[in-house]
């Protein structure tokens, strides 16, 4: 089984979908690789099954062309997105990886098949580059859900192949592992992670993360309006933010230290949970920088848990680390067991999988043990089992926004019934909800995976412009 790193299940980027914009993305980016640039004439690409069907909402069209024109996820001006999407366009020429320019049009040159799939994944797109003496390449990629991107028969190869101290196929493995050499889960995953890199490092990306969750968190708090796309969604954060405050901010630590400072009810507890998670995922629809975890349209959950550690424990930055270690670790056990792309498994793949993810990491920084921590994992997921997928319009917004409130409180939930348990009188453990979910995924209609063809997208009309 392919080795899976923390930052493989935590990567920085910009919204609004990880496997309908970062995936196709990255994709782009490996397609430019195995060509000679310098003779390519023209690029086509082909979209399929949930890529075509919800391409739109999810920009995909505007991450293969910026993929195509050497722009980078993580590193891209958000301001830039769009201008430089529109530049293309209106010039007729894409900048193959920022140095090559072809002809490019961007109304034809990238094709939405609605009503067919290629056979390896619901996600799947096809690059085409014709080269100057008529010679076609093409290679088909496939978006797996959390921005992974693999080609049918693809065999894991490089970090991806790395042998590990502790290998963890599931969740038995992981325990026993913890149980064998008295560690914790987190220090058992950071024996894993230096494999890939020094402690030092593993440390600094590490912040490098938690620091990307934050400034995302104070941004989404601060910006009012209406998301893009057509569904004219209120942007929510910025005004609770506002009432819970009472004062306006001027950069993410000011921010972060004002609400450490209040001494908060139940009840607003409960909003600044919800005002956290709002903000990340009204800033993934609007194309703004999140951290898939696992995937963009869930990426409010483990900010959301992991801002109310830090906010209303007043958690350390050490606890801060063992959080991410043990989440990121949860998040590798549902892909490796289960899935963690909504067109495979439908919602409970993503804000199911965030949830027990963010609940596991709540409950290890709480003092649970490392039976507690995969007891709490298991409890979050329980209550998601079936979630579908049913985007209106496409857009990551409806129902999806809210959608991560809902999961970051039943994770704080999950954590809180786990520290009180005794894991050995559990009746369904950790890898058996794993096993129960990708047993739902398999039994649900397609189209309740990710295609905008049921569910509540089928109960609210809308004509979704461009985003």
């Amino acid at each position: 089984m392919e080795s899976i790193s923390v930052f493989d299940i935590f990567k920085i980027g910009i919204g609004p979908s990880s496997s309908h914009t970062m995936g196709p993305w990255r994709a782009a980016q490996q397609f430019l690789l195995t060509l000679p640039l310098a003779n390519v004439a023209g690029v086509q690409v082909d979209l399929f099954g949930s890529l075509a069907k919800t391409g739109r909402g999810h920009g995909t069209d505007i991450a293969v062309i910026l993929g195509l024109a050497g722009e980078d996820p993580e590193f891209i001006d958000v301001e830039r997105v769009h201008p430089i999407v529109a530049e293309i366009a209106e010039s007729g020429r894409l900048p193959l990886a920022g140095t090559h320019a072809v002809t490019f049009n961007s109304a034809e040159d990238v094709v939405f098949h609605m009503v067919e799939s290629l056979p390896f994944h619901p996600n799947g797109l096809t690059f085409t580059a014709t080269l100057e003496n008529g010679e076609k390449r093409s290679e088909s990629y496939y978006s797996v859900g959390g921005g992974f991107v693999i080609q049918e028969h693809e065999v894991a190869s490089g970090a991806r192949a790395v042998k590990l101290l502790f290998p963890i196929h599931d969740a038995d493995d992981l325990i026993s592992y913890c149980e064998m050499r008295g560690l914790s889960i987190p220090e058992i995953v950071m024996e894993n992670e230096k494999m890939w890199r020094p402690e030092a490092e593993v440390r600094e990306k590490l912040r490098t993360i938690w620091r990307a969750m934050l400034d995302c968190t104070w941004r989404g708090c601060q910006v009012r309006g209406l998301l893009p796309g057509g569904l004219n969604v209120k942007r929510r954060a910025a005004d609770l933010n506002i009432s819970l405050l009472k004062e306006q901010t001027t950069n993410p630590d000011e921010w972060l230290a004002n609400v450490k400072q209040l001494n908060c009810n139940f009840s607003d507890v409960l909003k600044w949970v919800s005002c956290f998670a709002l903000a990340v995922n009204e800033e993934n629809a609007s194309f703004g920088r999140v951290v898939t975890a696992p995937t963009n349209g869930a990426a409010g959950v483990i900010p959301a848990v992991l801002l109310y550690w830090v906010t209303h424990h007043k958690g350390s930055e050490e606890s801060i680390i063992d959080f991410l270690l043990t989440a990121g670790e949860l998040g590798s056990l549902f892909k490796k067991g289960a899935t963690i792309s909504a067109a495979l498994g439908g919602c409970q793949a993503e804000i199911g999988v965030s949830s027990a993810m963010a609940a596991g990491a709540l409950c290890q920084v709480l003092g649970g043990t490392p039976g507690q921590v995969l007891m709490a994992a298991e409890i979050a997921m329980e209550h998601h089992l079936g979630l579908t997928c049913d985007p209106i319009g496409g857009l990551v917004q409806v129902p999806c926004i809210e959608r991560n409130t809902m999961g970051a409180i039943k994770a704080i939930t999950a954590a809180n019934i786990a520290i009180e348990s005794e894991p050995s009188q559990a009746k369904v453990s950790l890898d058996d909800v794993i096993r129960t979910m990708w047993n739902t995924a398999l039994d649900m209609n397609s189209k309740y995976k990710e295609t905008s063809e049921g569910g509540l997208a089928m109960q609210i009309p809308v004509n979704v412009s461009e985003c």
